[in-house]
């Protein structure tokens, strides 16, 4: 809903290029304000490999807008769908010196996995200010030769913010962070800095703390269709194995009904 237009965005990411079963992600997903403009209502599809193993989620999103201010805003939200998970273990490509391992027989194949979660979206014309849980249930799958589990879906929690600010007429800069943690894993860091050029082109770069760095470009045309290039490159000893990860992006928005002249930021 804070787009403030119905719009479509559809996104492909080929992470570390050129490794064998290396992860793959494509993305559809759309959002709407209601007529009262307070409901948002959003879906989104997303489709993961990596290696064998596959997950093709279909997750709606509802938000409810506060006004906290004249120009500034809360969205509350919730989010609710499933997952259908695939991973056929006994494709995977083992050394056999010492037997087969009875482990890798089989597949793991759960057809409906619900899940939910919920966010918070401050935001006004210049800045923003978030923090998400997308999937509040951890999930078990399990082998159905060995029943083996693990789980394979854990929390992940989020924080982001973000501002724009004025340079020139003709130009603009937007600092912004992005903050990931889980149970059991370091706290992940983004950082990234983008110049937005006569409100048409931007222009960045980020660093991932001890991961990764890359660039980011994004075209605006007439504030309805924008495309979007980013790549990186790790940091880390993976760095000799591929040749990088990109992204692509693509969006479109309709009924535009923006409350604020500029073209829109975040």
């Amino acid at each position: 809903g804070t787009w403030e237009s119905m719009g479509f965005l559809v996104l492909g990411r080929y992470q570390w290029a050129g490794m064998p079963g290396a992860p793959t992600t494509y993305t559809f997903s759309m959002q709407t304000p209601m007529r009262n403009e307070k409901v948002g209502l959003g879906l989104n599809v997303i489709n993961d490999q990596i290696g064998k193993e596959q997950r093709l989620s279909l997750f709606g999103d509802y938000s409810y807008r506060l006004k906290m201010s004249e120009n500034t805003y809360l969205r509350l939200g919730l989010k609710f769908g499933v997952t259908n998970y695939n991973n056929i273990l006994s494709q995977y490509a083992q050394n056999d010196e010492d037997g087969r391992d009875p482990i890798s027989d089989g597949e793991i194949d759960v057809k409906y996995m619900p899940n939910f979660g919920v966010g918070a979206f401050l935001y006004s014309e210049r800045y923003y200010v978030g923090f998400s849980i997308p999937k509040l249930i951890r999930n078990e799958f399990k082998n159905n030769f060995t029943n083996l589990s693990t789980e394979s879906e854990l929390q992940h929690f989020f924080l982001t913010a973000g501002y724009v600010a004025n340079l020139s007429e003709n130009l603009k800069f937007k600092p912004s962070i992005l903050t990931k943690a889980i149970y059991g894993a370091p706290v992940e860091l983004d950082l990234s800095a983008n110049f937005l050029l006569k409100d048409k082109i931007w222009l960045g770069a980020m660093y991932r703390i001890n991961d990764s760095y890359g660039f980011i470009a994004q075209w605006i045309f007439d504030k309805k269709l924008r495309l979007g290039y980013a790549i990186d490159f790790t940091t880390t000893p993976l760095q000799s194995f591929h040749n990088g990860s990109h992204e692509l992006m693509i969006s479109y928005e309709i009924g535009l009904k923006r409350k604020w002249s500029t073209p829109r930021m975040f």
